[in-house]
């Protein structure tokens, strides 16, 4: 038997387990992970540590440094905090979605269960090691989890402290070791995309080329997203404030994010929209990849104002039509354009985008509508910036990723993204043959029930 047979095998064993354990039991564990994560800070800095300094030396790119970087503002804690959050949400396993009765004390019920084994491929974000593990076990499905080499040495310190944790309290919580399996070779990820026979879905998180590769390299169904092509638009009825705010935030607060704004689609029947540009290149630092006629009404609206300078002509460049509307840039770089109305932006929407989160900036109600029904997104928005496109902010407390898929789940995937349904039918020793269309003459009831009332 291989090594990645042995995983595989391991983790489906733990998760037919898993899956019968209590919700109580399941959360109490990730408690526990939780505790002993917060306790050990100070060993995951020092090894992130080495992580950020072998990234600079080998020239790592800054939005990889970014990601990371585990202690960086308030990233450690939010990781911490989104265990927890998880911990706390309802059950999602064995929720009966529907009931009905067939016929007198025979009953069909959807009920949740878990997907089965994942396994999760990411690269620079050690905080995904955390955020799968909780998904995982409170969803009461085994993961198998890969790194990328950059995070290496966070990633052992982490994977240290979780798999300890679990063997520790496995007696008192019933949480088999092997729910969360931790891998680090390639080698060992190339093999185990081959083992369809126990692996039930993959969800890889990075560069586009990793999503690809991983797509095109197995027969297990895939999860995830290869781009973050976000776009705002700017619709001739926006509020110019509410533009400035959602713009600069969407670009700025986090450039390296995938659900950053990397296209800025303005109707130029907006009054004043340079000052939107102006914001974004002054305060925000933001390089403009504007079209021509963009480039050409903004100088001139800047030389009319009196505030052309050569801080602003700097940040004004010639966008590259070929590649800069169908790629991330992941920097304080935006590709600019003029659309004439929400249709004319919807079209160019769903040419270009990735279908992961797009916004429309409008006090136009019948504009905004249109919008948010036109755009082929998993998340599309109404005076809301897109850096809201995130498990945690959508309070799953924390994500498994983004799928701009539409099978199964789509947009930020929480704990409902990983869980499908079984069919229970409880019945009192009916056989088919009694009922018509099996050779019988008995008619099926077929009366729905109503699921608030329904207690497994």
């Amino acid at each position: 038997m291989s090594t990645s047979e042995k995983i595989a095998k391991d983790a489906r064993r733990a998760g037919n387990i898993l899956k019968t354990i209590s919700n109580e039991n399941r959360s109490k564990v990730l408690y526990k992970i939780h505790d002993e994560l917060k306790a050990h800070a100070n060993a995951i800095q020092e090894a992130n540590k080495l992580d950020l300094q072998t990234a600079r030396e080998t020239g790592l790119a800054d939005s990889l440094v970014k990601r990371l970087d585990l202690f960086k503002g308030d990233k450690f804690d939010t990781m911490l905090q989104g265990i927890k959050d998880v911990a706390e949400l309802p059950d999602p396993v064995g929720k009966v979605n529907f009931a009905r009765e067939i016929d007198e004390h025979l009953t069909l019920y959807q009920v949740t269960a878990p997907v089965g084994v994942l396994l999760v491929i990411f690269e620079s974000r050690p905080e995904v090691i955390a955020n799968i593990t909780a998904l995982a076990i409170k969803s009461g499905n085994a993961g198998i989890l890969k790194g990328g080499k950059e995070s290496i040495n966070t990633f052992r310190e982490m994977a240290r402290i979780i798999d300890g944790t679990i063997a520790q309290n496995e007696s008192q919580t019933g949480v088999p070791v092997g729910s969360v399996q931790l891998i680090e070779t390639r080698e060992d990820v190339s093999d185990l995309l081959s083992q369809d026979e126990y692996i039930d879905l993959v969800v890889p998180r990075g560069s586009n080329a990793l999503v690809k590769n991983i797509k095109s390299s197995t027969k297990i169904p895939v999860l995830g997203h290869a781009d973050g092509i976000c776009s705002v638009y700017l619709d001739e009825d926006a509020d110019l404030e509410k533009a400035k705010r959602i713009v600069l935030d969407a670009k700025t607060n986090y450039p390296a994010g995938c659900n950053a704004m990397e296209t800025l689609l303005i109707n130029p029947k907006l009054n004043n929209w340079c000052e939107v540009l102006e914001s974004l290149a002054r305060k925000g630092g933001v390089t403009l990849h504007a079209t021509t006629d963009v480039k050409q009404a903004y100088l001139k609206s800047l030389e009319k104002s009196g505030h052309l300078d050569e801080e602003l002509e700097s940040k004004l460049v010639d966008v590259d039509e070929s590649k800069d509307f169908d790629g991330e840039f992941l920097s304080l770089d935006c590709a600019v354009a003029f659309v004439s109305s929400t249709q004319e932006a919807i079209q160019h929407i769903n040419l270009h985008s990735s279908k992961h989160t797009d916004c429309i900036v409008t006090e136009n109600t019948p504009n905004a509508e249109l919008f948010l029904k036109g755009v082929d997104s998993a998340g599309v928005y109404w005076n809301a910036s897109t850096r809201f496109a995130d498990g945690f902010r959508y309070g799953f407390g924390t994500e498994v990723g983004i799928s701009t898929s539409k099978i199964h789940a789509r947009g930020p995937v929480g704990l409902d993204g990983l869980v499908s349904y079984q069919y229970q039918l409880r019945g009192n020793g009916q056989v088919a043959s009694d009922y018509q269309g099996a050779g019988g003459s008995r008619a099926f009831v077929h009366k729905d029930l109503d699921v608030s009332h329904v207690s497994l």
